[in-house]
């Protein structure tokens, strides 16, 4: 069955059938956020909008940002377990947690996240021997734990409030449940897959060798604790009433993102936002749009500007450092020994 499953996979990339399916659902998912999104905000009131960002209690936003905090941090060890599976662990936390920030950062705004985040990454990567193929697993791998950790979340979540995702797909409740038990189902039998013997996919070397039963479990944890403190910073922001628990804001949340990624638009702008307005429909909508703007100011605005800047310092800086190298140490033997220690801590391996 495997084999057939990569025969099939071979054919649908030399027809380009993935690529033109992709691109035919990310322009239906933009076109429909968009036709939700005119219904949706038709007489909203823009003076209430901005009155409701001026209520919100700076506890609320700086328990927010203290949220979004933890979750930039978490998805650090994304790229740390990577880096450590493809058998790299020589590269210390700091140049993991660097990678990971600002790649998510910059990919989460500019959109094309796999290749705008999977660019900074060999940036930074290649200044320790990484070439593209290594960098390229190590995508595949911190994307790996991000869908196993949504797979969790969406599985137990809507397995416990089927209603809170069928808010957004308006399927009926009982079709929803089956779907969570599914995915439920499937999570457990990647596990058992993955546990039973080695696994590894792709050819030559593109090969990627899986990690077990209990480094996938803590790809899971890692997931998961990920999304619930998004989530938690979503949930402090969204309107007290009516209170419809941490669960289903989560699930809601989490579904949310997953379409603003299907759609690969900058931030999920458009699809996200409708998907929120559909799922949370109980909520006021210019108390939930402001707590929606704080949510997009604290989790993509602040840290994509806090990625161009240290990115920007990080080259300045050690770039004028070289220089300093250079001039210090003219025609000497041990000049080139030192740049190619610096040119490692600068992330750029053809300087």
């Amino acid at each position: 069955m495997l084999e057939a499953i990569r025969r099939a996979a071979s054919f649908l990339r030399q027809k380009q059938i993935l690529h033109k399916l992709g691109v035919a659902v990310s322009v239906t998912v933009i076109a429909i956020a968009c036709y939700v999104l005119y219904h949706m905000l038709r007489g909203i009131d823009v003076d209430e909008v901005v009155e409701a960002l001026k209520q919100t209690e700076p506890r609320q936003i700086a328990l927010a940002a203290l949220f979004v905090a933890a979750g930039y941090f978490t998805l650090t060890f994304y790229d740390l377990f990577a880096v450590r599976a493809i058998g790299r662990a020589d590269i210390p936390y700091r140049v993991n947690a660097l990678a990971a920030f600002t790649s998510y950062s910059i990919g989460h705004n500019v959109g094309a996240s796999v290749f705008t985040g999977g660019a900074v990454r060999y940036r930074i990567y290649s200044a320790w021997g990484l070439n593209a193929i290594d960098v390229a697993k190590i995508c595949f791998l911190a994307g790996l734990t991000f869908w196993l950790g949504n797979a969790a979340v969406l599985g137990l979540g809507i397995a416990f409030h089927p209603e809170a995702a069928a808010a957004i797909d308006q399927l009926p409740i009982w079709l929803n449940r089956i779907v969570a038990f599914g995915i439920i189902v499937g999570l457990v039998a990647y596990v058992v897959w993955v546990w039973t013997q080695p696994r590894a996919v792709g050819r030559g070397p593109w090969t990627v060798q899986l990690p077990g039963g209990p480094l996938t479990l803590l790809q899971i944890v890692i997931g998961i604790v990920d999304l619930g403190f998004c989530a938690l910073a979503m949930y402090v922001l969204v309107p007290d009433e009516p209170n419809l628990g941490f669960v289903v804001v989560a699930v809601i949340f989490v579904s949310a993102t997953l379409l603003g990624f299907a759609s690969h638009s900058p931030g999920g702008l458009g699809v996200f936002d409708a998907a929120m307005l559909v799922g949370l429909w109980q909520m006021d909508r210019e108390d939930l749009l402001a707590g929606m703007l704080l949510f997009r100011v604290l989790y993509y605005l602040a840290p994509f500007v806090i990625s161009v800047i240290l990115l920007t310092f990080r080259e300045v800086i050690l770039g004028a450092r070289l220089k300093r190298l250079r001039r210090a140490t003219p025609g000497s033997e041990a000049a080139p020994k030192r740049e190619a220690v610096y040119v490692r801590e600068r992330g750029d391996t053809g300087a």
